[in-house]
């Protein structure tokens, strides 16, 4: 049985499994970010998305991963809306237009590969 524990945003899990869900907690009215992996090749980023938060449109030069690890977002890629839901994933294409809005609150892992 493995006991949950509560990381700060300067602490780093290493050499231990971790509940990804775990690491960051929704605030009221706010999107919350987590780096979890920053090297020169990519990023990894964990994000919660309060109820009717969004980011707006907008491109960025890799393709990146979106896996909803809870909740419900709405992710529009070049004016196509799609709706994802917990345990699913989405590609964005490198220089796409796409947005996020969370329909009901969500937690996201975010991938992005510099390549």
């Amino acid at each position: 049985m493995s006991q949950k524990k509560k990381y700060t945003n300067k602490e780093k899990p290493v050499f231990q499994a971790v509940r990804l869900i775990d690491l960051t907690e929704y605030q009221m009215n706010s999107v919350v970010s987590r780096m979890v992996l920053n090297k020169k090749s990519g990023t990894v980023t964990l994000f919660a998305f309060d109820e009717g938060q969004s980011l707006s449109e907008h491109t960025a030069p890799f393709d990146a991963l979106v896996q909803i690890l809870d909740g419900k977002a709405e992710i529009t890629i070049s004016g196509k809306s799609l709706l994802v839901n917990n345990g699913e994933m989405v590609v964005m294409p490198a220089n796409e237009p796409h947005a996020l809005k969370a329909v009901k609150k969500f937690k996201m892992l975010l991938t992005m590969i510099r390549s």
